[in-house]
This record gives structure tokens, C-alpha cells and sequence, in this order.
């Protein structure tokens, strides 16, 4: 499966101690070097950085067309990794495209990209036995500041019939 992420879920799931989720979940994931250097380089000393720059699962995928990401740019008001998340999914039809904000969601979506953001993938993680208690991870993003409504952890939790947070 060709899974490429954004830096959020990688960043997440480093505050909640959980950054090898996608490699027991999808063995591999590619990441562009725009979101290499978000994570590793500019984000040097913050969670995601060191677990990133490490990781050998992890692949730094250049994109065949660069030219597009400055077209894109000029036309989407999204960041540099999440517009060169989506064109890399694109270009290597990737299955899964690990991305949390949501009007790039949206573009990912309007191209055809499946996405999955970081609840959606604590879920994944959660039915194949990777996460025992996806509760306490829920409060733990909460506790860890990460910018989420309670609403969406709590409507997944009652997806599995689990008390809220």
C-alpha cells in the first residue's frame, strides 16, 4: 500500500507517543521534502523531528512535477506540505493520503486521493489491536493541546461504543 503524510499526523503522533503507528499499520510511508523539511528542519527540537529524521520507514519522495506545486501555490491557500502531499499522492496514486487540515481534505478529496486524517488512523490503529485504550489517547491529544473538537473524538469514540472524553 503507498500511504504519504502530511507533517501533522506525524507531529501528533509523536506528542502522544505513538509515531510508530503508521509503520505498523503501512510498513512504509513517503513524505515530500517540503514536509521534510517542515518536521526535520525548521521543526528541529520540536516532537515529530528527531522520530522523523530517524525513521527508516519513512521515504522522502521528490515530486516529478515541481512546477505544479508553485502553480498550486498561486492558486490554493494551503501550505507548501499539504499542497505537495496531495500532488505527490496524485503522481504515485497513492492509496491513503495522511492529512489533517481540512480544506486540503477537501482538494485531496476533489482529486481523488483517499484520506485519512490522524482520528481516523488512532482508529485504524485502534480495531487492529495497535491502541488498547483509544479513549485515553483521545485525552491524551487533549491534554497534549492538539487542536481538535471534542466533538469529533467523542463522536468516534461512540462509533465503538466507548464513553466520551
Amino acid at each position: 500500500m503507498i500511504v504519504v503524510s502530511n507533517a501533522s499526523p506525524l507531529i501528533i503522533l509523536a506528542r502522544l507517543d505513538l509515531f510508530g503507528l503508521p509503520q505498523r499499520l503501512f510498513n512504509r510511508i513517503r513524505i515530500t521534502r517540503q514536509v521534510w523539511d517542515e518536521v526535520v528542519v525548521r521543526g528541529a527540537g520540536f516532537p515529530g523531528s528527531e522520530e522523523t529524521r530517524i525513521a527508516g520507514w519513512i521515504e522522502v519522495a521528490y515530486l516529478a512535477d515541481p512546477a505544479q506545486l508553485a502553480v498550486w501555490q498561486s492558486q490554493y491557500s494551503l501550505g507548501a506540505g499539504e499542497l505537495s502531499t496531495i500532488l505527490l499522492a496524485k503522481e504515485i496514486q497513492a492509496q491513503t493520503a495522511l492529512i489533517d487540515e481540512r480544506r486540503a481534505r477537501l482538494l485531496a478529496k476533489s482529486e481523488n486521493i483517499p484520506v485519512l486524517g490522524t482520528v481516523g488512523l488512532l482508529e485504524l490503529g485502534y480495531r487492529r489491536g495497535e491502541i488498547a485504550d483509544l479513549r485515553l489517547v483521545y485525552q491524551g491529544m487533549c491534554a497534549e493541546g492538539v487542536r481538535i473538537d471534542p466533538l469529533i473524538l467523542n463522536r468516534s469514540l461512540a462509533g465503538f461504543n466507548l464513553p466520551p472524553i
